[in-house]
């Protein structure tokens, strides 16, 4: 049995906060070609995740474990269509996005840890899609985009 200790989340927060890129993950699937990805992923408010999407029928799910996380789906120009809340006392506690469907993540909250499933294996090369309508990880004009983003009003939920 594999016992995740909330003094273990913490520690990953931690990392995440001193991490170049504001993320840490622990891995609890043992290999990559597991066929079902799980892995606890903390990350720090302003960390850049670039939206992007997963081929169809990958699924991802998040489930909000410590502080708060933005999910935000968006369609095929950019456009902000839902956005999401997720912590352990809501607004949402989890979401799930299909496969197909462009999506990015933002921590609110030093701390923020989440919960991330997904189908397997996991390929680094063609796990995902990256929207070309986002600018790219440490391009200067990705915290613009990420603030406009957050500020946008979703056309749906």
């Amino acid at each position: 049995m594999r016992i995740i200790s909330a003094d273990e989340l913490a520690g990953l927060a931690a990392r995440a906060g001193t991490a170049t890129r504001g993320r840490a993950n622990l891995k609890l699937h043992p290999e990559l070609s597991d066929p079902v990805q799980r892995f606890f992923n903390a990350i720090s408010p302003g960390s850049y995740v670039r939206p992007h999407r997963h081929g169809a029928g990958r699924w991802e799910t998040f489930v909000g474990i410590r502080g708060r996380a933005v999910m935000l789906t968006f369609d095929d120009g950019g456009t902000v269509l839902e956005r999401a809340e997720l912590a352990p006392a809501g607004p949402a506690v989890a979401a799930e996005v299909a496969g197909g469907v462009w999506h990015t993540v933002v921590a609110l909250e030093e701390g923020t840890v989440l919960l991330e499933l997904k189908p397997g294996p996991y390929h680094p090369i063609a796990d995902k899609d990256f929207a070309p309508w986002a600018p790219a990880e440490g391009d200067p004009g990705a915290a613009a985009a990420l603030a406009r983003w957050l500020a946008a009003a979703p056309r749906r939920g």
